[in-house]
């Protein structure tokens, strides 16, 4: 799944950033239809929405991972290309 995200174009700063949200509109929901609506159905609405915030970090953290794993090998892939260039050029 992070793979298809990552293809897609997703970063991890796009989850972090949905987490924060969802927090913000958690408590937002809850404030919402405290008003219109009875106790018990406002906290509800509040936890149905904050729980997506540890979904969006947890993708988040899985998507950083992956390009610090993305980082690491193209780093490596640049070096074995310097090495080979160096072997290649007589000095």
């Amino acid at each position: 799944m992070v793979g298809v995200l990552r293809k897609v174009g997703v970063s991890s700063g796009v989850c972090y950033t949905a987490g924060f949200v969802s927090v913000a509109l958690a408590f937002g929901s809850w404030v919402v239809s405290k008003g219109a609506e009875d106790q018990a159905r406002a906290d509800r609405w509040g936890i149905f929405v904050g729980e997506w915030a540890p979904t969006f970090f947890a993708l988040g953290t899985a998507l950083r991972l992956e390009e610090r794993w993305d980082d690491r090998k193209a780093d490596r892939r640049a070096q074995k290309a310097k090495e080979k260039a160096r072997e290649a050029m007589p000095v």
